[in-house]
């Protein structure tokens, strides 16, 4: 019996970081802003880092830093960079027979483009992990308490099974939904929000998804659609959660960034370990901000993880006040 079941993308990641990487204001890009460089031009990268990431693989790291018994569904390619992403979990004391692999798709692969300051933009390949479906699960092996579920390339159907077995065999489901799922709408995704028992988005998603622009209207459309804890993370800001009574807001630690990526998954994995050692909202949001101020200080998203779960004394340092 595992205490979690982390599911989704595994990939083989490089960063790249570049003073001559500069970000403008743009119509033209969706955002508003884009990061640029000259056309036709030849780019110094100041430094590179590689490593492996995805939000199946970076969950998993915190679960195991926490001493959680830990395996991983996703898939890889028959290739070196999935051989490395299977090394690297067993490494770390994560179980791998759940990690397919896929002898058509390469492993997904990430370029990061990483700005100074730490924000970045990220090239995507999804290869092996855009081609998972449920022959891809050996569900007779998937015996654990919890599932923490993150972006399946909108793959709503194998979200659909992986929700109805997790109901079926009461394993609680902390689900930090994808872009492509998003993108399906509240309307096709609200029958599976209802069974989230935490369920997690940033705040730009969680605009995109209710329509609201202010937390306390984001917060209040959500708990209409989830009766468990609902989370939206406000980058630099913090973040907020809801147990459908109160809210609370969790203030970012003040601390030097080298990176950003992967703090959307050390916020959510660090949330969700409190949940399964303690059953307890207020230290898992501890151990949240906790984990995600790690990993941002350094390059990579697993190398600042939190090692250990932290003492009192640094648990206190994060501030938690009620704003409803």
């Amino acid at each position: 019996m595992f205490d979690v079941i982390s599911i989704g993308a595994a990939t083989k990641d490089v960063f790249m970081i570049s003073k001559d990487f500069k970000v403008i204001k743009s119509p033209q890009f969706k955002s508003g802003m884009g990061e640029c460089f000259a056309y036709g031009s030849k780019v110094e990268i100041g430094d590179i880092y590689f490593d492996t990431g995805g939000g199946a693989t970076n969950s998993a790291y915190t679960f195991a830093n926490f001493g959680l018994k830990t395996s991983v569904v996703s898939k890889v390619g028959h290739d070196i960079y999935g051989m490395e992403i299977m090394n690297v979990l067993a490494h770390q004391g994560i179980d791998i027979h759940n990690l397919s692999t896929d002898k058509t798709h390469k492993t997904a692969y990430s370029t990061i483009l990483v700005v100074p300051g730490g924000d970045r933009t990220i090239l995507v390949y999804r290869g092996a992990s855009a081609n998972f479906n449920d022959q891809d699960f050996n569900w007779t092996k998937l015996k654990t308490k919890w599932f923490y579920i993150s972006s399946l390339a909108g793959n709503i159907s194998l979200l659909k099974k992986i929700f109805a077995f997790a109901k079926k065999n009461k394993i609680k489901i902390a689900w930090n939904p994808g872009g492509d799922e998003l993108k399906l709408g509240a309307s096709k995704l609200k029958s599976l929000i209802k069974d989230a028992y935490v369920f997690n988005l940033n705040k730009e998603e969680a605009q995109k998804l209710t329509g609201k622009k202010d937390v306390k209207g984001i917060l209040k459309a959500i708990d209409k659609m989830s009766p468990g804890y609902n989370i939206v993370t406000d980058g630099a800001n913090g973040a907020y959660l809801s147990d459908g009574v109160l809210i609370y807001f969790a203030k970012a630690m003040n601390v030097p960034v080298v990176n950003t990526t992967g703090a959307g998954d050390a916020f959510g994995s660090g949330f969700c370990a409190g949940m399964i050692l303690k059953n307890d909202w207020d230290f898992g949001l501890r151990l949240a901000i906790l984990n995600s101020a790690g990993t941002i200080t350094k390059m990579g998203a697993k190398n600042g993880l939190l090692e250990k779960v932290p003492n009192q004394k640094d648990l206190n340092k994060v501030k938690i006040q009620i704003i409803r």
